[in-house]
């Protein structure tokens, strides 16, 4: 059974679904300052790096076990976005989003005893439509505060899926996991039959 470095309610359904047998657990990584280092680094790669640091923090506490971390990045117009804070700030993105190409970068780590043993990272790309100010605060009228725990301001699953015209890449990715990718690194590291 791997440990799961992510209390990501979808990365934990795509592995129920999948039939992964798993154990949650939380990481205390300070997201925040790890990106104030990595200022100029490409997204993917700091998705990579930020699901390796979750990955490690639970794996000091797991010897012998293997561990998923993963981490989803928000990129529109070369700018970086965080999950909002307030419902304010998720207008705010949203507003920012409309009518551009968002890049969805979702990154998997696999590590045990505190070694790094695959990682791999995804690219989604997800054209916004035009938002109005109507439809903006009706769908936060509907997704807030459900969306607040969501880079991008959406869940592809309910009603995000109205923000888009086009969509590019893995239905996976776009969920937050590159899930194909994590499905052949379990088998190759023996926690799933080949």
């Amino acid at each position: 059974m791997i440990i799961l470095a992510s209390q990501s309610a979808s990365r934990r359904e795509m592995l129920l679904a999948a039939g992964v047998s798993f154990e949650a657990r939380t990481s205390d990584v300070d997201e925040a300052a790890i990106k104030r280092e990595l200022i100029g680094i490409p997204a993917c790669e700091i998705a990579g790096i930020l699901a390796e640091a979750k990955a490690l923090g639970v794996s000091i506490c797991a010897p012998g076990r293997l561990v998923l971390g993963g981490d989803s990045l928000v990129e529109v117009a070369g700018r970086l976005f965080d999950k909002p804070v307030s419902r304010e700030q998720a207008a705010e993105h949203l507003s920012f989003f409309s009518g551009q190409m968002m890049h969805l970068h979702s990154a998997a780590v696999l590590i045990r005893d505190g070694i790094s043993l695959w990682r791999h990272c995804a690219l989604a790309k997800l054209r916004v439509r035009r938002l109005s100010e109507t439809f903006i605060e009706r769908y936060l009228d509907s997704e807030w505060p459900a969306v607040s725990a969501c880079v991008g301001v959406f869940r592809i699953e309910a009603a995000g899926v109205q923000l888009f015209e086009d969509i590019e890449g893995s239905h996976f990715t776009v969920l937050g996991m590159p899930l194909l990718a994590v499905l052949s690194a379990l088998r190759e590291h023996g926690e799933l039959a080949v």
